[in-house]
C-alpha cells in the first residue's frame, strides 16, 4: 500500500485541529452516511463492531441532549452542527452471526459480562476514533468530547436499551477563532520502544 501524500497526512494529522467554534453550515444527511460508510471498515475484535453512533443534528434532540453537557462544553456541543453520541451496544454479540460468520461460537465468547463491557467499550472507543479521521477525510472539522453526565445521556437516549455512551463528537466545519494554540506531543523516544 503506498503512503499517502502530505497534503492528505496534514488534513488528517498534522493540521487537522480539535474545534472549539463552528459555522453555520448544515451538514448533509448524506455526508453523515458517507461518514460511517468508512468508518464501518475500521478493525475491531472479531469484527464485533460494538459502536453506536447518533447523530444529534435537529433543535428537538439538541434540547434533549443539553442539559446533560458540562458547562464548558454545552454552547459548542449546540452550537455545531452535529454532535455525535459515540455509543456502544453490550448486545453487540447478537450481531457476530452477521458480521463473524466463519465461526458462529463467537457469539458466547462475550457471555461473561465484564468482558462484554470491556470489550464494547475498547472497540466503540476505537470506531470513535475511525469517525474522527472518517469526518476529516471527508472534509470536516471535529471537537471531541468527555465532559457530559453519561448516566443522563443513556436515561434520554438509550432507556429501554442495551446501549450505553461513551463520548461526544462535535461535527461542522470549525472557524479559526475556535482553535486554540496546538499543544505539545511526546517525542518518540518519551512515548514509543522498540524491543
Amino acid at each position: 500500500m503506498p503512503d499517502l501524500a502530505d497534503p492528505a497526512l496534514d488534513q488528517l494529522f498534522r493540521q487537522a485541529r480539535t474545534q472549539n467554534a463552528w459555522a453555520d453550515t448544515p451538514v448533509p444527511e448524506a455526508t453523515l452516511h458517507r461518514l460511517y460508510d468508512l468508518l464501518k471498515w475500521g478493525p475491531t475484535s472479531a469484527n464485533c463492531g460494538p459502536g453506536r453512533f447518533v447523530f444529534v443534528q435537529s433543535a428537538q434532540a439538541k434540547e434533549k441532549l443539553a442539559p446533560h453537557l458540562s458547562s464548558s462544553n454545552r454552547a459548542k456541543a449546540m452550537a455545531a452542527p452535529v454532535c455525535v453520541i459515540v455509543a456502544y451496544d453490550l448486545d453487540f454479540a447478537e450481531q457476530l452471526p452477521k458480521l463473524f460468520p466463519h465461526d458462529l461460537s463467537a457469539r458466547h465468547w462475550f457471555s461473561d459480562p465484564a468482558v462484554k463491557l470491556e470489550t464494547a467499550f475498547r472497540n466503540s472507543s476505537l470506531q470513535g476514533a475511525y469517525l474522527i479521521m472518517a469526518a476529516r477525510s471527508l472534509g470536516l472539522d471535529c471537537g471531541p468530547m468527555s465532559g457530559f453526565d453519561k448516566a443522563g445521556v443513556d436515561e434520554a437516549f438509550f432507556s429501554g436499551t442495551a446501549w450505553r455512551s461513551n463520548f461526544l463528537v462535535a461535527l461542522g466545519q470549525g472557524r479559526p477563532e475556535g482553535v486554540y494554540p496546538r499543544n505539545p506531543r511526546l517525542d518518540f523516544d518519551e512515548a514509543c520502544q522498540i524491543l
